[in-house]
């Protein structure tokens, strides 16, 4: 162990005052002079054909194009990074400036700069000056850099940039590292351009700087631990007798020992320059990416060397960015806790900082940003596992209730730290014991049993799919462990075993569904999640053999469990919902027709013990459910439901007929006789059809008594008034299941009444009529389209079909039903009132469209209800959300022009047309397909529209004619609008061209500005940047020095005010 890390550190700070330069400032005299350019003639020669073809600091291409700097190569990523190394190494050897000067541009040219060092610039001029220089030809036009740009390439790039400089240490670490000349010049370069307002620059330095830093930790750790085996051989060594004891070895290994130890306090004095020079200032930098480069970094570092650097002296910036204002930065934090907190053998080097910001982190748990909010719960998890002591009652109550979060991430990390905390059985022993017993007495019998007292004490009861999820992927065998469930539920307790009370049974009930509706759908319930996704073929297989296992296990159990609790409607209401998972097929093959039919037998006694109308719904669902016409149980099934039905109608019918003789005299006896039974046929009508059983007339004659004598209980008359409901609804749902034709029962009625008169009862009548019949389609109008639009054409026809015998003058005898035909108006689709009124203008003459006398109100009338709404009717075939988004959109962002408007225009009125290849009858609507592709074609640009007209004029006649597409009316009208309107804006484009052209030269982008405000050494913009860290803990952050000065940094913990009153803090020194 190298325990006394942090003193050998300092102390070599103190040499490397006195025997190497320091990065950022001339060496000093016992640095190795730089050779003359007289003494490196002999080698530039040579040099530069393998410094990559750069000359005079300008790369050069071979005549074949292949990239031949440092940049272009590791950006392209084709050689092996310990190839590319080595080449560099190889032209250190020959010429070091020639290839320091090739590294020097590979960071520039990483930066996204497009200048370049040039040799003499690298001989004559400072660091800063050079920078100077690289930052005026810095390009202007974008503030985009490798690091920063999009796509996979540069995705690449980046991990190509850092595996580079951790390869290039590496196969450095033995010779080249130590000639104090390669490292000093890099480490100069990287801190200079650390220090630039270039974001680029510092951004790019900073990543550079802390792999570097990373790369010679590696070095560090490796030294640390040849120096403990040199010293452990130096020791067996020494202590031999003298007679064998070996004097040269002796002297080989006090050698070896000095040298490590030198390089040692070499690689240490680098990573104090490192450290002190760049990371220091950057940690804090005003850009967020820069911040959280260095947090992940050090992370790394108390990792890899957790004897050096896993101290408070470290700890304390990460504790202290735990505030940081940008989620991203805050993330990197919790991960590099994260990674520390693994390892419990680290657990008591963490114990300080634990006990310091172990607050900050439980209240990020309810972080804005869910995904810290969730790395947040995976930490104080850690901790958890590490340490139960570490955490408070309060501190653990705050995560708990998270398991009922709406964001899935954040409630199953919750649901991991509760099944740590309440779940995890830690004495082996005990386990052992406990999973030779099944059922109640199992090790899941007691865990089920908290479970429940945690749900019952949670008090969300309404929130038990929401618990179950959060705990599925941690506690899944637990939950389904329905053995022990029924068990707990059916078995009496054993001696000694406190009995469940009845709140408890009910929540374990409750629960339970929700693990059978989990395992069986094997998706979050509503609300968690953004919808069903795709199950891999693994997540497949255990759905369908989590859904066998349920099956097999309560078709027998269930009975049972309704047999127990048939009085309780809460209980009996949850247990019904399980059938609906099951397996129906198993009933069949696995030869479980008995279980059936004692199940149909329980069910059939609730519905006689209860009136409840949700324990009456779960039953009349459960049949519905069993009688499935695809399982070969349905008859089974059909028969015990029809007998039942028999049972209570005839029970009605008689109860009825007492009641209505009883008249006034009748008892409560036969109002409840009434009202019970008609309550449980109303509950089986809603998903029954039971029209066969007529029982619309008892209830009709309930109604009409309690209208012409008043005196009916108002339950009953809810009651009838609802199965009537239903009764009514059975029979419309026969009727509307034929074809359009049979719906339209409006238009044949007129055929017996050719010569109308508005002002007639006859037509009000109708009219009235119609006006009722409308409200019948809905508000599907997807589903009547089809039937409407044929309605108001066979409706315009019949208008018009007879001409005034007294001539054009006057209004066609039959003009008055299209006063009637206005009352199905609303139930067409924007664009299809248009088309229907293009249609009626094929009727119409000049003179009938100018009248506006009264007898021509009908048209009028009929009109207006055709043009109204129309442009204002957001219910589209596109379900009205794609055209209420472009209304947004056009409202926010102006007027569009008007080419513009009219090929959105006619974009929705062909969506219809275009989908009709799907359309085969009138009688058979199906729902539009919203990825069209003809629709997407639609809304192409006009001048692609231009270019393609002739082949679409093609494609559409094909359509048309094509006998396998047999297209509605209302395709039809769509489709000779659309063609009249294309050769319109054919037209209108032409002279719209040179107009766009026009506008399209008056438009700038603004570029993003290179150069930006950083937070540099002076107190007065430390304590601006002080003001975007939400501090709540009141942490006084040391201030920053000035990196020129390179003043050794205080050992300042936690508290600023340590820093002045004591040195000697937990005495634990720094590098």
């Amino acid at each position: 162990a190298h325990s006394d890390a942090g003193s050998e550190l300092e102390e070599a700070e103190v040499k490397g005052k006195r025997k190497r330069g320091r990065p950022g400032r001339p060496p000093s005299a016992t640095k190795k002079p730089r050779k003359s350019p007289a003494d490196k003639g002999r080698s530039e020669s040579g040099a530069r054909g393998a410094s990559r073809g750069r000359a005079n600091g300008h790369p050069q291409q071979n005549g074949e194009g292949d990239p031949v700097t440092l940049f272009e190569v590791v950006k392209l990523g084709k050689s092996a990074m310990q190839s590319v190394v080595d080449d560099w190494i190889e032209s250190y050897k020959q010429d070091r400036d020639i290839a320091l000067l090739d590294l020097i541009n590979f960071f520039i040219q990483c930066s996204g700069c497009r200048g370049t060092v040039r040799i003499e610039m690298f001989r004559n001029m400072q660091n800063a000056e050079i920078i100077r220089k690289m930052t005026e030809e810095f390009d202007e036009d974008s503030g985009d850099y490798p690091l920063t740009m999009p796509g996979p390439q540069w995705k690449k790039f980046r991990s190509n940039f850092c595996e580079f400089i951790g390869v290039l240490i590496r196969q450095c670490q033995y010779s080249i590292i130590y000639d104090e000349y390669m490292m000093d010049t890099v480490i100069s370069l990287l801190t200079g351009l650390s220090d630039s307002q270039v974001r680029a620059f510092r951004h790019t330095s900073t990543l550079a700087a802390m792999k570097l830093m990373t790369a010679l930790v590696n070095v560090a750790l490796n030294l640390s631990i040849h120096q403990d085996n040199t010293q452990r051989q130096y020791e067996a060594e020494r202590n031999k007798m003298i007679g064998k004891r070996a004097n040269e070895r002796l002297e080989l290994l006090l050698q070896k020992r000095k040298e490590l130890q030198e390089n040692q306090d070499e690689i240490e004095n680098m990573m104090n320059s490192i450290f002190k020079g760049i990371f220091v200032h950057r940690y804090r930098d005003a850009i967020a990416e820069i911040r959280a480069v260095c947090i992940e970094e050090i992370g790394v570092w108390m990792k890899m060397y957790s004897d050096a650097f896993l101290n408070d002296s470290y700890l304390k910036y990460v504790g202290w960015t735990l505030h940081d204002r940008q989620g991203e930065v805050r993330l990197k934090c919790l991960k590099a806790l994260q990674s520390l907190y693994t390892n419990r053998e680290l657990f008591p080097k963490l114990e300080l900082f634990t006990n310091r910001f172990k607050d900050r982190i439980v209240s990020m748990t309810l972080d804005k940003e869910y995904d810290v909010a969730v790395e947040a719960i995976r930490l104080v998890t850690l901790i958890l596992h590490g340490s139960e002591e570490a955490l408070s009652n309060e501190d653990c109550e705050n995560v708990y209730h998270l398991v009922y979060s709406a964001h899935r991430p954040v409630a199953v990390a919750a649901g991991e730290f509760l099944h740590k905390k309440l779940f995890s059985r830690h004495d082996p022993q005990a386990e052992e014991a406990l999973a030779k017993r099944r059922g109640r007495n199992s090790p899941n019998g007691n865990l089920i049993r908290m479970l429940v007292l945690f749900f019952l004490e949670s008090e969300l009861h309404e929130h038990a799919a929401y618990l179950v999820d959060s705990l599925w992927e941690s506690s899944q065998e637990l939950l389904k462990d329905w053995e022990c469930m029924t068990e707990l539920l059916l078995e009496e307790p054993v001696q000694g075993e406190e009995a469940m009370s009845d709140r408890q049974e009910s929540a374990l009930i409750e629960l339970m569904v929700c693990t059978i509706r989990q395992a069986a759908e094997a998706h979050p319930p509503v609300g968690r999640g953004t919808g069903k996704r795709v199950l891999t073929a693994k997540e497949r297989k255990t759905q369908i053999d989590d859904r066998n296992k349920l099956t097999e296990h309560f078709i027998i159990a269930l009975p049972m469990l309704l047999s127990k609790y048939s009085a309780d409607a809460e209980k009996v209401a949850n247990l019904l919902q399980i059938p609906q998972y099951f397996d129906l097929e198993i009933y069949s093959t696995g030869r479980m027709e008995k279980h059936l039919d004692a199940l149909l037998k329980q069910i059939k006694f609730v519905v006689e013990k209860h009136v409840e109308s949700d324990v009456l719904e779960a039953c009349s669902k459960t049949y519905s459910i069993l009688c499935s016409e695809e399982y070969t149980i349905q008859n089974r099934v059909d028969i015990a439901h029809s007998q039942l039905i028999d049972e209570f109608v005839d029970r009605f019918n008689h109860s009825v007929e007492d009641l209505l003789q009883e008249g006034e005299e009748a008892d409560d006896d036969d109002i409840y006789n009434v009202l019970s039974t008609l309550k449980r046929l109303t509950s089986f009508h809603n998903a029954h059809d039971l029209t066969k059983w007529d029982l619309f007339s008892n209830c009709y004659r309930l109604l009409r008594t309690g209208i012409e004598h008043g005196a009916m209980p108002e339950q009953i008359v809810v009651q009838a008034l609802q199965c009537s409901h239903y009764s009514i609804l059975w029979q419309l749902v026969k009727i509307t299941e034929g074809s359009p034709s049979k719906v339209i029962i409006v238009t044949p009625t007129l055929s017996y009444s050719p010569n109308l008169d508005r002002t007639s009862a006859h037509v009000s009548g109708i009219k009235e009529l119609a006006r009722r019949f409308a409200l019948t389609f809905g508000l599907d109008q997807i589903k009547t389209r089809e039937a409407v639009a044929t309605l108001h054409k066979d409706g315009i026809e019949f208008a018009f079909k007879y001409q005034n015998q007294k001539g054009q003058d006057y209004p066609p005898p039959n003009l008055a039903f299209l006063e009637v035909l206005s009352e199905f108006s609303s139930k067409l689709l924007r664009q299809d009132k248009k088309t229907v009124h293009s249609y009626l203008e094929k009727f119409l003459t000049e003179q009938m469209m100018e009248r506006r006398e009264d007898v021509w109100l009908p048209l009028i009338s009929y009109r207006n209800s055709l043009v109204t709404g129309g442009e204002d009717d957001r219910m589209s075939v596109n379900s009205g959300s794609s055209s209420s988004k472009a209304s947004s959109v056009r409202n926010k962002k102006g007027r569009p022009p008007l080419h513009k408007k009219r090929v959105e225009d006619e974009s929705l009125e062909g969506s219809w047309l275009n989908r009709n290849e799907n359309i085969h009858t009138p009688g058979t609507l199906q729902p539009p397909q919203l990825t069209s592709t003809v629709l997407r074609e639609n809304t192409r640009q006009m001048g692609e529209q231009i270019q393609e007209h002739e082949s679409e004029q093609g494609s559409e006649q094909d359509f048309l004619h094509n006998p396998q597409m047999q297209i509605s009316w209302l395709g039809q009208q769509k489709l000779e609008d659309l063609n009249r309107k294309d050769r319109t804006g054919m037209n209108y484009m032409k002279g719209r061209t040179g107009v766009r052209h026009a506008v399209r030269g008056l438009m700038e982008d603004d570029a993003e500005p290179i150069f930006e405000d950083v937070m540099m050494s002076s107190r007065g913009q430390l304590e601006d940047m002080n003001e975007e860290f939400e501090d709540t803990m009141v942490i006084d952050l040391p201030p920053s020095r000035n990196r020129r000065e390179r003043a050794e940094l205080r050992p300042d913990f936690f508290d600023s005010a340590a820093i002045i009153e004591d040195d000697s803090g937990f005495g634990m020194p720094m590098f």
